[in-house]
């Protein structure tokens, strides 16, 4: 049966063998797929259909399909995969939305027909060769996720070390076509705002790192027990395979439950597993179960947890109920860790001059012709020099993507107003400020402005939101850049070192804590900056006083050979 023609229905007692599968895609070997029942016998499961699922997701309430998708065990062998994942991944798409065929198109140029090819498939090199986990995929199948695996290798040329792709395109199989998969996987890779997928060496070490640091806090006594077994550094190893008590341990039924949850959240949702088998691994071990004593653990210690996790003593549901019931464990609070992180490794590798990193095309950092070409036919401000410098201090990741002007005063007058119409909804974006004295400086800021209206848990407007990638630059005449102080830690400064973006209808803020870095008033016409805590920088222009004679507000945008 082809996935398009799968109903949303439930399926209606299980009587038949044969019925069972037919959630499935034709290349997957069903004969050892276990369908776990969460419910007692005879009664049937009150669960959600696809269309719930979609109606919420097409009115925006994010948080509700967050709280369904959580909450209702579909069994692994439900249809509704077969519509939901596609309908979830495809939620996340960034760009132009591909065309029928397009797929089939890119197989052709790539491989030059659309027939399987006998001999296997050259895979690109960011693939890790030992985790290409088929799962239950048949062999027509695992030829199929080397193609889908190849084409998006060609289609994102900036992806150089992703070792969970491979086996994302492989879950996916499971329950639709190639073509969908492709898309699903193409939609996955591409968002700025959330990651599913690490696509660099640098981010995937950001990724166990940011894990340990978070199990230190929320699974503190597992972190514990695990230090006490190893000693030193030892202990650090095992996180560095964290994904792989998902992706390689988790039994199939476990870890299509978790996917239901991460193909709409993302990588936090990996996190949030991840804590839940240290805290149920902790749990188990201490008991008298001899198969988990300490002596067995501390003789093995780098299969413990891959091997707890193939025989968990827990059902999926009660797995994702840990995982979601560990407090205090928001998405600001991971993203801050996230991004302190990436930004202390960054640092160290600019300072040690390392090359173990895969760098990617654009982490070095040169803007493309065209992105050259677009600044020079828009700016007013910058010169070619200028851009080079500034690119070189963006995120890696936004340096794939074009610049496009958002707003300038040239244009479209001085007007705060009209500079939240035209710039609120983009994230990140680039102030430039050239005063009537020729200074030239800036801030990239993180977080989109129309967090200004987001409330808190009180129902209060936030005074300050972004985060700790935001940073502030001179162009003119110094030339420096001026990073938030976490990266080097607090230093004791508390509240006053995250004090990122603050905006309202009569002023626009960047960074503070005994002064303000920026600050603009509601006609964009005077300003004046001050030396600021979450900086430390020095004012960014002498007299500390400005008078504005050109804001130019840069977005970025998917270049047109992206997938």
């Amino acid at each position: 049966m082809p996935v398009n023609a799968i109903g949303t229905d439930q399926l209606s007692g299980i009587e038949e063998e044969s019925d069972i599968y037919e959630a499935f895609s034709p290349h997957v070997d069903t004969t050892n797929i276990s369908v776990l029942t969460e419910t007692p016998p005879g009664k049937k499961p009150n669960l959600k259909t696809f269309q719930d699922v979609q109606s919420l997701i097409q009115q925006g309430k994010k948080r509700e399909a967050k709280l369904v998708l959580r909450e209702n065990s579909w069994p692994t062998n439900s249809p509704i995969r077969s519509q939901l994942w596609p309908a979830l991944c495809t939620q996340h798409h960034v760009g132009k939305t591909m065309l029928d065929g397009f797929y089939w198109d890119m197989v052709n140029q790539v491989f030059g027909t659309t027939e399987l090819p006998e001999k296997p498939i050259m895979l690109p090199p960011f693939v890790d060769s030992t985790h290409c986990l088929p799962y239950h995929l048949t062999r027509k199948g695992r030829a199929v996720a080397d193609r889908v695996v190849g084409v998006l290798g060609y289609a994102c040329p900036d992806i150089t070390y992703s070792p969970s792709l491979y086996p994302i395109t492989a879950i996916l199989l499971h329950f639709m076509s190639e073509e969908e998969c492709y898309h699903c996987m193409a939609s996955l890779v591409a968002p700025k705002d959330k990651v599913f997928i690490t696509q660099t060496k640098l981010l995937y070490e950001v990724t166990w790192k940011t894990v340990m640091q978070i199990a230190k806090k929320h699974a503190k006594n597992a972190v514990l027990y695990l230090s006490r077994l190893c000693p030193g550094q030892k202990s650090e190893r095992i996180f560095m395979d964290w994904c792989w008590w998902i992706l390689g341990g988790l039994p199939f039924p476990h870890l299509v439950r978790v996917m239901d949850c991460f193909f709409h959240e993302g990588i936090k949702v990996f996190y949030r597993v991840a804590l839940a088998i240290l805290i149920l691994f902790h749990k188990y071990s201490a008991t008298t179960n001899s198969e988990w004593d300490a002596d067995t653990i501390k003789n093995d210690i780098d299969n413990a947890l891959p091997k707890f996790c193939k025989n968990i003593p827990v059902s999926p549901a009660k797995l994702l109920r840990t995982a979601f019931s560990i407090r205090a464990l928001s998405s600001t609070y991971i993203s801050r860790i996230f991004l302190k992180t990436e930004m202390v490794l960054k640092s160290k590798s600019v300072l040690s001059g390392s090359k173990q990193m895969v760098r990617s095309r654009s982490s070095d950092n040169l803007p493309t012709s065209q992105s050259q070409v677009n600044v020079q036919m828009m700016s007013h401000t910058l010169t070619i020099r200028e851009l080079f410098t500034l690119w070189s201090w963006l995120p890696v990741r936004i340096t794939m993507y074009q610049p496009v002007l958002l707003y300038t005063t040239e244009e479209h007058g001085c007007s705060l107003t009209t500079f939240y119409v035209r710039v609120e909804q983009h994230e990140p974006t680039l102030l430039m400020i050239k005063t009537c004295n020729n200074e030239v400086f800036g801030a990239y800021c993180s977080s989109r402005w129309f967090e200004r209206n987001l409330k808190d848990d009180r129902g209060q407007r936030q005074a300050y939101f972004g985060t700790g990638e935001t940073f502030l630059f001179s162009l003119y005449p110094e030339r420096a850049k001026y990073p938030w102080v976490g990266i080097e830690g607090d230093k004791g400064l508390g509240h006053a070192s995250e004090l990122f973006m603050a905006a309202d209808s009569k002023m626009i803020t960047i960074g503070g804590g005994e002064g303000q870095a920026i600050w603009m008033d509601e006609n964009i016409r005077f300003g004046k900056t001050d030396r600021c805590q979450t900086f430390n920088n020095p004012p960014l222009c002498a007299s500390g006083d400005f008078e504005i004679r050109v804001l130019e507000v840069y977005g970025f945008v998917e270049c047109e050979n992206a997938c």
